[in-house]
């Protein structure tokens, strides 16, 4: 059904329910590109994303996550059970959006109604963003889907060079030349370059908790 759609979610959720298996208990405090976010906050805000979208593609309105602007990411909101939650989260928001009557009419999430072809772009940049900044926080690596990134830097590219505040911050300029994630990444505000800092090890004898 996923060639009747305009976009397919399955490679972006597959490709972060593989990043979250190689994140241990050390990474939850680490810094991503998204400022003031911990990896801790950013998966709290991948699963409040991932009701919501769902919920929209489904016409929800008045469930979790469509009426009004999600609550501030947190370390301390992170449900304990995140590393089973999180993957069946993704799993509902990719069928949801395999069905045609998804991307029909409007849509209702945080608040804000689009057309549902737009609000299904949005989903769809939200997850390969954060993927990204999943990965590069836990310094894994990160691909994504070329025919994807082709529909997000077109989509992006029709926004303000300002940002949307909520959504896209400021463009980064980087090279017309550059690879499609690089120009997604700038054209939504991300730093391609950025690197977490170095980590100190662990000391002798202690493992990682997962």
């Amino acid at each position: 059904m996923a060639d009747r759609v305009p976009l397919d979610f399955d490679p972006p959720v597959r490709q972060i329910r593989a990043l979250l298996l190689g994140v241990d208990d050390r990474d939850l405090a680490a810094p991503t590109p998204c400022p003031d976010w911990t990896v801790a906050a950013l998966l709290d805000h991948l699963m409040g994303l991932a009701v919501a979208f769902t919920m929209a593609a489904r016409k929800r309105a008045g469930a979790a996550g469509t009426d009004g602007p999600p609550p501030v990411p947190s370390a301390e909101h992170l449900s304990r059970q995140w590393r089973s939650r999180l993957p069946v989260l993704l799993a509902d928001l990719s069928i949801a959006w395999k069905e045609p009557a998804a991307w029909t009419g409007t849509a209702l999430a945080g608040g804000v109604t689009l057309p549902a072809t737009a609000m299904g772009a949005v989903a769809m940049n939200e997850l390969v963003m954060h993927g990204w900044d999943l990965a590069r926080a836990t310094e894994q690596d990160y691909a994504a889907d070329p025919r994807v990134l082709e529909v997000l830097v077109e989509f992006l590219e029709q926004g303000p060079g300002e940002g949307t505040p909520g959504l896209f911050g400021p463009r980064v300029p980087v090279d017309a030349e550059e690879d499609l994630l690089t120009r997604a990444l700038g054209l939504a505000g991300r730093d391609p370059a950025w690197r977490p800092p170095r980590r100190r090890p662990l000391p002798s004898g202690v493992a990682a908790g997962r």
